[in-house]
């Protein structure tokens, strides 16, 4: 009988023993297959510390690509063309640039798609001050207005609008200052109009410029900031793709939501605003008004207005010939929640 009962604990004790060792196996198994993030190096176009790249750092510093098990690395290119570029050299996985910059480089045998557009408005705006008598587009003919490049996506999309108001581009005169320069001569008096993204709109006014932006229907309708990826990675890797994707649009949502938490936030990130929450919380609401306001399906593309642009891009002879559509964008990667 001894033998019998010693005989049973044994064989209970090791089922035990063996029923620990499996579920420790199984509660590790998750462990192990968060333990090494997938590293993933993201171009953007310019210095990351723009406040224009705050979804990105927002996505970073609250932990949205952590929870994709992906670790970021951003490098800075030379623009959005250069994002392309280096993307279909198959160089980086994945950029930032603007929603028109496929339809340049397409033109020029560079495999990349959009794979989100961060708003469904234009990232340029024109504006002028108080006082100009600049009250539409139309008023800017024989006018002194800044740009940051003549090859830039801002400069086409300031074409865009002067054609709509039927001047073309020697109706005014255009002065290349380069990111830094196109605010600050602008706010010295020295043009009398500014076609630039939100965050120059308010260094101009924090350099005591009472700015009136000219109506956004008067403009225009560029893309704004988009994502982009080349083709060989949609192919391979479209999983990856979908959850950078997720996560930088998380990033953009928390400044929908709550543009006061996200600047404070922002400031973490990037801590030489430290002190300027009041300005980023207002460079936050230009983008929540004009930039990222009135897309129903967060990051998705509008195939029309693309097409519109590139007809644009065509008649303007930026580029030789248009593209099909489907191969500038895919929005298979937008509306897919966690």
């Amino acid at each position: 009988m001894t033998r019998f009962v010693t005989s049973v604990l044994a064989r209970s004790l090791a089922a035990v023993r063996a029923s620990v060792l499996a579920c420790s196996a199984a509660a590790l198994l998750p462990l192990a297959a968060q333990a090494a993030p997938e590293e993933v190096t993201y171009l953007l176009p310019a210095p990351p510390n723009s406040p224009a790249f705050a979804p990105w750092m927002l996505a970073q510093q609250n932990g949205y690509y952590a929870d994709e098990n992906i670790k970021v690395t951003f490098v800075t290119a030379r623009g959005g063309v250069d994002v392309a570029k280096q993307i279909g050299a198959g160089n980086a996985v994945i950029g930032g640039a603007i929603g028109d910059t496929p339809i340049i480089v397409r033109a020029n045998g560079v495999p990349v798609k959009a794979v989100a557009v961060l708003g469904a408005g234009s990232l340029t705006m024109i504006s002028t001050y108080e006082g100009s008598g600049i009250n539409s587009v139309a008023d800017l003919k024989g006018k002194t207005m800044t740009v940051m490049a003549y090859t830039d996506t801002t400069y086409y999309a300031l074409l865009g609008s002067l054609r709509k108001a039927g001047l073309t581009k020697t109706d005014v005169q255009a002065q290349a200052a380069g990111p830094t320069g196109v605010w600050q001569l602008f706010a010295g008096k020295k043009s009398e109009a500014m076609a630039g993204v939100p965050d120059w709109v308010v260094n101009a006014e924090d350099a005591g410029v009472k700015v009136k932006l000219l109506p956004r229907e008067q403009h225009f309708q560029s893309m704004a900031q988009a994502i982009l990826a080349s083709d060989d990675v949609i192919k391979k890797n479209p999983e990856l793709i979908k959850r950078l994707v997720r996560a930088t649009l998380r990033g953009m949502q928390d400044i929908m939501k709550d543009p006061k938490a996200a600047a404070a936030t922002y400031v973490k990130a990037v801590p030489a605003y430290a002190g300027k929450e009041a300005q980023i919380e207002r460079v936050f609401a230009l983008y929540n008004q004009y930039v990222y306001a009135n897309q129903k399906v967060l990051g998705q593309m509008d195939e029309k207005r693309l097409d519109a642009v590139q007809k644009f891009y065509v008649d303007e002879g930026i580029v030789a010939k248009a593209q099909p559509l489907a191969d500038l964008y895919t929005n298979q990667f937008t509306g897919v929640a966690r």
